[in-house]
This record gives C-alpha cells, sequence and structure tokens, in this order.
C-alpha cells in the first residue's frame, strides 16, 4: 500500500474497539464498510446504499471502492482487525 492509499484509507475508515466490537466503519460514522460491500454485492447501486446511511459522504464510499479496487489485500486485512 502507498502513503498516499494509507492516507487515504485513514480519512476515509476508522477502527476503534470500543466503538461497533472494533469494526471497521466510515470515519465519523458507526456505519461499517462491510455495509457497503453488501449492498454491493447485493446488487444495489452506491446511491442506493447512499440513501440508506447518509452519514456516509459520497466521497468516503467512492475512496472505500477505490482503494478496495487498487489494493484488496488491505482492505480485506481491515476485516481482520474486528476478529
Amino acid at each position: 500500500m502507498t502513503v498516499e492509499q494509507k492516507t487515504l484509507l485513514e480519512s476515509v475508515v476508522w477502527v476503534d474497539p470500543d466503538r461497533m466490537s472494533g469494526e471497521p466503519c466510515f470515519k465519523g460514522t458507526r456505519v461499517p464498510v462491510q455495509a457497503l460491500i453488501d449492498h454491493i454485492e447485493g446488487n444495489s447501486t452506491l446511491d442506493d446504499f447512499l440513501k440508506g446511511f447518509p452519514a456516509v459522504t459520497r466521497k468516503q464510499a467512492v475512496g472505500f471502492i477505490d482503494l478496495a479496487r487498487a489494493n484488496p489485500l488491505a482492505c480485506a486485512r481491515l476485516s481482520l482487525l474486528r476478529n
């Protein structure tokens, strides 16, 4: 993961063991990034996701999607942080 990607990840996602049981969430929210992944896997649009989770900005969601596309292993490691 590049320095730029790590900086973007840190601006989009936060992990705190005292919040949502350590689930990676969009920064400043209690919305797990897994919710976005689930929406995409369920063939929902990004707009559908954003309507359902108004606390998440389009910039955050697109940033996470871009990171997942460019560096899937780093995003997979986020899932491991909650275990």
